[in-house]
């Protein structure tokens, strides 16, 4: 269990990190649409209601604007970065199952689990075919 819980937080911090450099040289997202991103992401694949994307919305602004935060602040130890990133994940997948009924977290930690595979053969890990191009 401790493991897949880390898995889960790398998974995140990935996730976190790919979206923030999606867009290449474009702009970055502002906390605001990454957090409407990821709780829109989250409904279409496990059907959430309003109610729950209301609160995954709230969830993922959360963890937005903490990873600006740490971003600011600019340590320069990347294994205290990392460790920060990874509790962050951590945090925010716990609060996202909380509020899931069981079927979703049974698609949930499917869809986790996709993800990583994708990730180990070097794909984005988001159900998306990576073009080369970004």
């Amino acid at each position: 269990m401790k493991k897949l819980l880390m898995i889960c937080g790398l998974l995140f911090s990935v996730i976190t990190f790919a979206q923030a450099q999606q867009d290449g040289g474009r702009k970055m997202r502002t906390p605001e649409e990454r957090a409407q991103k990821n709780a829109e992401g989250l409904t279409k694949r496990l059907g959430l209601n309003d109610d729950q994307k209301a609160k995954a919305t709230a969830i993922f602004l959360e963890q937005a604007n903490a990873v600006n935060k740490a971003r600011e602040a600019g340590s320069d130890d990347k294994e205290a970065r990392r460790a920060q990133m990874k509790q962050l994940n951590e945090d925010t997948d716990a609060k996202i199952n909380a509020l899931l009924t069981e079927d979703q977290k049974k698609t949930y930690e499917t869809w986790k689990a996709e993800r990583k595979d994708k990730m180990k053969r070097g794909g984005r890990g988001d159900g998306q075919k990576s073009d080369g191009n970004r």
